[in-house]
């Protein structure tokens, strides 16, 4: 039992640390350095509170900040380490508030919440231009494509939905005043997963293509950026099969603009196997392209009735080349209208303006049907097949609220997509907080917030909003001009607080507003449009002609494009407006269907700087985002809203009832917590699942008390799980030091159970030898004869006789040393007798320690006697340096010198006492036995020599030279210096007879019939000498 509590004291110590340090409640220190991770949280609600809180974490890099689960993200225009695979691993699996604020977080909490209820779920990612939006929902594609499972379909599909961002972003994105990549079309991709949470498909909604930037951009700003890629990054070969010529300089339809990034971005080429693109459909892609840069230079004159006349043919047969269509057809269509009355077909010319307008019409024509059938070649590419239930997550990255120097059509469109979106955005935050408050049983508490339905029924109302009269002036005969269409608003809406125009504005708000503009009070501020364009864009009308001339087209995307126009239909096509009202309905729809989680993306600055904090500009974007109408929505009854058994889990240390463990009910619990906290009855609720307060000061005033409630339990822990894990030890070394012991006990009884046999045996052995000790030597007491004979010596060594008189101190032998005995009495009577067989028998006593076990040859020389005299000669070989020649010469060892003589000439003489001297030199010994040859190597007196009488020599040259202990003996040839630099060498062989000569290699060679032992002398003194003899 005590071992579960101190493990269960553990884990909870490293909760408590894990906690402290990664809950959006965490560490106060933390709280204090980098903000409020949730603005919930925030003391006070307003704008300044807000902006400085923001501020406070963008100055840390922290880009991140939560309202509730809404996630505000302020683009920091540089690069942060946070969205590497580690990052990825740590957000996997992990409660929504468990760790600081991330997109991480929010992706995986919207996927694991989609397998866990099994519905459908949408991420909105909203924002101006340039506040980073499309690169969030890259983040978001990059993250399910490394959390989710890993299967050959996954892949397939992850692949897909990864390559089809950089063709879509080709294609649809463009270089704007506020953004180099802003996105000009609006992107909802639905990712599709199976029950096990794989993903199996995709599909991929657009909206509204800014179209009329195939043919015009503003001053700043550039075209797609697929034109630059082919014109500045295509391959000569592909530039000369499209008949372009590399530089944007040459094209009309481009801007002059430098354009940076010249990298031919043809991810299709690369990844048409995944998109399901052929090469044929690759090469029509490219011819397309080219045919609208070649439209963009085709040029008109007008003749003397104002007729368009084309005279650049050359461009015009590009063009029809390039998308296989007849060229006299194609001049037709662009400098006449056919006119159908009846039966009969009539042409009628174009003026110059007509012209340019059909030129053009049909140019965005290309350009958008092309971009749709992309986008449907993507889809295909990742439909899922399998007709079972799917769950999906919705991603929605739509252009942001613009608000230019120049307003128009499109940006009507965008600000009317941002209306509706907010407004669903309230309706579905108003709607998912009343209803957690009616689950839990909460009485809910109206919320006054701005509605801003009244500006979409100005916009999208049926006969009375502005699309239904710009529908009505589009459709209407006679001559409605954008004037006309200004006029009709300021009759049908003159009186609308949210409506304004030159006409009817007051005298300040008229130096505002020039004749051609109308404004709207948006609920993120006031917009200006000019009317100047309305009506030609939501026309966007392609004549007839030029449409039965495209579906003829060779081109195959071409003609599939135009194909599904149904050409023969005769009702006039939906207005713009019209089509994107209705398309945002249906997506309206989507979304209303799903479970929504937002993203709102903030820009720093205008400059594009990292590390600058623009507080204008973020108060402008935090408003017309509609994030303080969020924060107050959410903090309109209570701030903090926790399941019971997570806040108790996290809080039960404050309060000794709850601690360490409760066993009841965790609302009870909770009640109990929260009393002794001291918790007032109107801070906070408690629901049927969870608990309500109300202030965040008083979650801080618990958030403060746990902090410090932490470190205490933490120390108290820790002892105890040291001394939990300290016993654990003990007990283990203790265990560990038994069976040691018993190993030793074991090892030692068997060496005592060995050692007693060997003594039974030595002692029966014994026994058996001393009862026959008697009989002949045999195996039976050859041990102990052997025994009683050694023993007997050593008696007999430590007690001789001290003088030839001495009789009577002599051992009595045992019997089987008699005869031996006696001979030892007569060799010891002997030595006393004679003095200089005393010294024979020390000098072979020091051969004997020298060379006994280590000359084959020395046993045979034991029965030789040595020279008894003062003075030693012995002759000998000298053999010269250089060339080994044979010399004969006497060696003399006296008392005091060694001596080398020719004849009755002193060659060498080397004094003894020169042996005491500091040089260290070797006196080398060569010995080949049996002949008793010595070799003797006198280093500085230049000789070698041959002598006999080997054991004898060395014997009085270490007595006379008191070197006993320095011979030693070695095997091996003998390598040594004749003078600095150069060296000789003695080699030693075996052969059928021994001889000395020198070799071919220069050597000594020294040949016997068996290579002996060598011996190595080693002395103080200046001279070395090698001694050999024969085997």
């Amino acid at each position: 039992m005590s071992h579960f509590l101190v493990h269960s004291a553990a884990t909870l110590l490293l909760q408590l640390v894990a906690q402290g340090q990664l809950d959006m409640e965490g560490a106060l220190t933390a709280r204090d350095r980098v903000g409020i991770q949730d603005f919930v949280l925030l003391d006070e609600t307003t704008e300044a509170a807000f902006l400085s809180n923001l501020k406070k974490r963008f100055s840390k890099d922290l880009i991140y900040t939560y309202i509730g689960t809404l996630l505000v993200s302020v683009n920091p225009y540089k690069e942060l380490d946070i969205y590497n695979k580690k990052q990825m691993d740590i957000y996997m699996g992990v409660n929504f508030f468990e760790l600081p604020p991330h997109i991480y977080a929010l992706a995986d909490n919207a996927y694991h919440t989609m397998l866990t209820e099994f519905n459908n779920h949408f991420i909105l990612i909203s924002g101006e231009s340039g506040a980073g939006k499309t690169e969030a929902s890259k983040k978001i594609l990059q993250y399910y494509a490394v959390s989710c499972p890993s299967t050959t379909l996954l892949n397939t599909v992850r692949d897909k939905m990864l390559m089809s961002n950089p063709v879509l972003e080709a294609f649809g994105n463009a270089k704007t005043l506020k953004n180099d990549n802003s996105s000009r079309f609006g992107k909802y991709m639905d990712i599709q997963f199976d029950g096990q949470g794989d993903a199996v498909g995709g599909h991929i909604l657009n909206y509204l293509l800014e179209k009329s930037r195939v043919v015009h951009q503003n001053h700043g700003e550039r075209n797609f950026h697929i034109f630059y890629q082919l014109v500045e990054g295509g391959s000569d070969d592909l530039l000369h099969q499209l008949g372009l010529e590399r530089g944007c300089q040459h094209y009309n339809y481009l801007t002059q603009n430098t354009f940076r990034n010249s990298v031919f971005s043809m991810f299709i080429v690369s990844n048409r196997g995944i998109l399901l693109i052929n090469y044929n459909f690759v090469q029509h892609l490219f011819e397309v392209i080219a045919s609208v840069l070649h439209l963009g230079n085709v040029r008109f004159d007008s003749d003397s009735k104002g007729h368009a006349l084309l005279n650049n043919n050359t461009e015009l047969h590009w063009v029809s080349n390039l998308l296989g269509v007849d060229a006299h057809r194609l001049q037709e269509g662009l400098t006449f209208r056919k006119i159908e009355a009846k039966k009969d077909q009539v042409l009628s010319p174009f003026t110059t303006d007509h012209a340019i307008y059909a030129r053009d019409a049909l140019a965005k024509a290309i350009y958008g049907q092309t971009f749709t059938w992309l986008v449907n070649r993507i889809n295909e590419s990742m439909e899922n097949k399998d007709p079972s239930r799917k769950t999906v997550i919705g991603l929605l990255d739509i252009y942001g609220f613009e608000v230019f120097y120049v307003n128009s059509f499109e940006q009507f469109c965008i600000n009317y997509c941002n209306e509706k979106l907010q407004q669903l955005f309230i309706e579905l935050t108003l709607k998912s907080e009343q209803e957690e408050y009616e689950a839990e049983g909460i009485e809910w508490e109206p919320v006054q917030f701005f509605n801003n339905k009244i500006i979409c029924d100005l916009i999208e109302e049926k006969h009375r909003g502005i699309i239904s009269l710009l529908d009505e002036e589009c459709l209407r005969p006679g001559d409605a001009t954008d004037l006309t269409f200004l006029e009709r608003l300021e009759e049908k809406m003159g009186n609308h607080p949210h409506f304004v125009t030159h006409k009817l504005a007051d005298k300040m708000t008229r130096k505002t507003l020039e004749r051609g503009d109308f404004r709207l009070l948006h609920y993120a501020g006031e917009v200006t449009y000019c009317v100047v364009g309305f009506l030609d864009k939501n026309n966007d009308l392609l004549y007839r002609n030029i449409k039965d001339l495209m579906c003829q087209s060779k081109n195959d995307i071409v003609k599939e494009c135009f194909s599904s126009m149904d050409p023969d239909s005769r009702r006039r096509p939906e207005t713009v407006v019209t089509q994107f009202k209705s398309s945002l309905q249906k997506l309206t729809e989507i979304l209303m269907a799903k479970e929504a989680w937002y993203i709102r993306c903030l820009k720093s600055n205008e400059s594009k700087q990292s590390g600058q904090f623009d507080e204008a500009l973020i108060r402008h974007q935090v408003k017309y985002l509609g994030l303080m109408e969020h924060l107050r929505v959410r903090r309109a009854g209570f701030a903090y809203r926790r399941k019971y058994d997570v806040f108790l889990k996290r809080y039960k240390p404050l309060c000794p009832a709850t601690w360490p463990h409760w066993r009841g009910v965790a609302a009870d619990g909770v009640e109990v917590l929260v009393q002794h906290l001291g918790y007032l009855p109107d801070e906070y609720k408690m629901g049927r699942t969870k608990i309500f307060i109300r202030h965040p000061r008083t979650l801080f005033a618990t958030e403060d008390a746990y902090e410090k409630c932490k470190h205490e339990l933490a120390t108290r822990i820790q002892a105890k799980y040291k001394g939990y894990r300290a016993k654990g030890e003990y007990r283990k070394q203790k265990e560990a030091a038994t069976k040691i012991e018993s190993c030793w006990r074991g090892t030692q009884a068997r060496k005592e159970k060995e050692k007693r046999a060997w003594a039974v045996k030595v002692i029966k052995k014994f026994i058996k030898g001393y009862m026959t000790r008697g009989q002949a030597k045999n195996t039976d007491n050859s041990e102990y004869l052997a025994f009683v004979r050694q023993n007997y010596l050593n008696r007999l060594r430590d007690n001789l006789p001290k003088t030839v008189l001495d009789k009577t101190t002599w051992l009595t032998p045992p019997a089987v040393l008699t005869e031996g005995s006696l001979f030892l009495f007569v060799v010891i009577t002997v030595k006393f007798s004679i003095p200089f067989l005393s010294l024979q028998f020390q000098m072979k006593l020091i051969t004997s320690s020298i060379f006994k076990g280590k000359k084959d040859s020395y046993p045979q020389s034991v029965a030789h006697p040595f020279s008894h005299h003062s003075y030693y000669c012995v002759p000998v070989i000298k053999y010269d340096r250089n060339g080994f020649k044979p010399r004969q010469r006497q060696l003399i060892l006296t008392q005091t010198a060694v001596y080398v003589i020719e004849e009755a000439k002193i060659k060498q003489r080397v004094l003894y006492t020169s042996l005491k001297g500091q040089t260290s030199v070797l006196i080398y010994i060569l010995l080949v036995d049996d002949s008793n040859t010595t070799f003797i190597w006198l280093f500085q007196g230049d000789l070698v020599v041959q002598c006999d009488h080997l054991f004898e020599l060395l014997t009085k040259l270490c007595v006379i030279a008191n070197k006993q202990n320095a011979i030693k003996v070695v095997q091996g040839s003998i390598n040594f210096e004749i003078q600095a630099g150069k060296g000789g060498a003695v080699d030693f062989s075996t052969g059928p007879e021994p001889m000395v000569y020198k070799a071919k290699n220069g050597h000594l060679m020294v040949v016997s019939w068996a290579l002996s032992l060598l011996s190595h002398v080693s002395v103080q003194t200046g001279y070395h000498f090698f001694f050999s003899d024969y085997i």
